[in-house]
């Protein structure tokens, strides 16, 4: 199999060889009977540390990404949780963006750092600001999104991948905007990929989930059993996905290349519109020519996704207004799903940033371009901008 959509038809999908059914079956069983003390049946024993219905799915995202591993948990925030805390150790240092996602800063300022593991900002789009802040001999991980949430921001995954490896750190990419069909970081360098499962590969708006897949080859080699340590902090800590929501997840992969395209082409319908307006006052998205990462994003993805955030004339309360005034676009958190959403950042998903450096733009609107009619979701725009 080569052609993504057939992988994630096929990949980990065999048709049951007992019924011939082409969907795999939901196995909602805690334990699994054995053939006499240690006589498991494919490896099968208690469904923390494995079940076939999630074996499927990490199978099938592991091939997605191109990877050697993948792991699929209960949250995208558990996936996190299990690199950091499963790679990591007091006294160690990360770098993580400017501009991340909430939780994940939430993670590593109150979690992480209590727990002895320190951290630093720097830009994504910026690799010699990323390997000033690199610590030599003490900074492990460096820890990427591309593009970043809320703003869009860029990062040059095979640069940052050769500055991390030059410095005896790992290279992580959370690849949850661009999803596996838009962007393939292990591809361009990095160690390991991170979904949050939630967003575009269920896309559906229906289940919370995460994944983790490690390459083939990790490029340091004190992390050369970075696999087998997330393995045994997946099962020793036990955030695993369960049989449904992998279910979930795994129909949705069905259809991640078709609804990307959708997703890809409503959005820039959109940016479209939000150029022709006077009071757009900044449009973040990399399909933009003016965009600082284009040409980067251009290299490194098959399109530039189906994200768009956008400043508004007015300040704070008038982007509040705008987004209230929405009929079909929901106002909502979270992202990727088949319905288009509309947030303010500053006081939802990014409120957990506020007053320090990741603090975003108050005027901020944050779209979550969905795969409804693109003239319906303008119109809808249109209005709720003109008041």
């Amino acid at each position: 199999m080569t052609g993504f959509s057939t992988k994630a038809i096929h990949a980990g999908q065999e048709p049951d060889p007992t019924t011939g059914a082409v969907v795999p079956a939901i196995y909602q069983t805690s334990t699994y009977k054995q053939d006499g003390v240690g006589g498991m049946r494919g490896g099968y024993e208690y469904s923390r540390s494995a079940n076939p219905t999630r074996t499927a799915l990490e199978e099938c995202i592991a091939a997605l990404e191109g990877g050697a591993k993948g792991f699929a948990f209960a949250s995208g925030l558990a996936a996190e949780d299990a690199i950091m805390r499963g790679l990591l150790k007091p006294g160690d240092h990360m770098i993580i963006p400017t501009d991340a996602y909430g939780g994940t800063f939430r993670l590593v300022d109150k979690v992480q750092k209590a727990w002895g593991v320190d951290y630093s900002l720097a830009k994504v789009s910026q690799p010699d600001a990323i390997r000033g802040e690199i610590r030599p001999g003490v900074t492990k991980l460096i820890w990427l999104e591309t593009p970043t949430n809320p703003l869009l921001g860029i990062a040059d995954i095979a640069a940052v991948a050769q500055i991390a490896h030059e410095a005896g750190a790992l290279l992580v990419v959370d690849n949850t905007f661009a999803s596996a069909y838009l962007q393939q970081p292990l591809s361009l360098g990095a160690d390991i990929v991170l979904h949050s499962t939630t967003k575009y590969s269920g896309g559906h708006s229906d289940v919370v989930g995460g994944a983790v897949v490690v390459a083939e080859q990790i490029g340091v080699p004190e992390f050369a059993d970075a696999a087998d340590r997330i393995g045994f902090h997946q099962n020793s800590m036990g955030a695993i996905a369960g049989p449904f929501d992998s279910w979930i997840v795994l129909r949705g992969l069905k259809t991640l290349a078709v609804r990307m395209e959708r997703h890809c082409d409503n959005a820039e319908q959109i940016v479209k519109f939000l150029q022709s307006r006077d009071d757009v006052t900044h449009i973040y998205y990399p399909g933009l020519d003016s965009h600082p990462g284009h040409d980067v994003a251009a290299k490194q993805m098959r399109r530039f996704g189906g994200m768009v955030s956008f400043q508004v004339a007015g300040g704070e309360q008038r982007a509040v207004d705008v987004i209230g005034r929405t009929k079909l676009w929901t106002l909502g958190e979270s992202l990727g799903g088949v319905e288009s959403l509309i947030e303010h950042p500053g006081r939802m998903t990014h409120a957990s940033v506020a007053g320090t450096e990741l603090e975003v733009p108050a005027d901020l609107i944050r779209l979550s371009v969905g795969i409804e009619d693109a003239d319906d979701l303008i119109a809808d725009l249109r209005q709720a901008l003109d008041g």
